[in-house]
């Protein structure tokens, strides 16, 4: 995520602020990873799911042109082409 929004084809695209965001919560949760070797999986999920917060509606944005997004269900959804899980199982 981080190299991601520092690359220089992303830049105009992405907001400054955006960007900061980003690359603060990146650097936090690598700090943490890095003191906390020893956690248990669920406070590594912790820490994924606090990472996504941030990054996923920035990135959604960034490649949504700017647009609200909705659900990932949703937008997997309005561009599959193939069954859903439920018509699966």
């Amino acid at each position: 995520m981080k190299s991601s929004v520092e690359d220089e084809s992303l830049k105009g695209k992405i907001s400054q602020e955006d960007k900061k965001k980003v690359v603060d919560k990146c650097e936090e949760t690598i700090s943490w990873l890095e003191n906390n070797q020893l956690a248990e999986k669920d406070e590594y999920q912790h820490q994924q799911k606090e990472l996504e917060k941030v990054c996923n509606p920035i990135i959604s944005r960034l490649y949504q042109g700017g647009r609200p997004t909705g659900s990932c269900r949703e937008q997997a959804g309005a561009h599959s082409q193939g069954p859903t899980v439920e018509e699966v199982d």
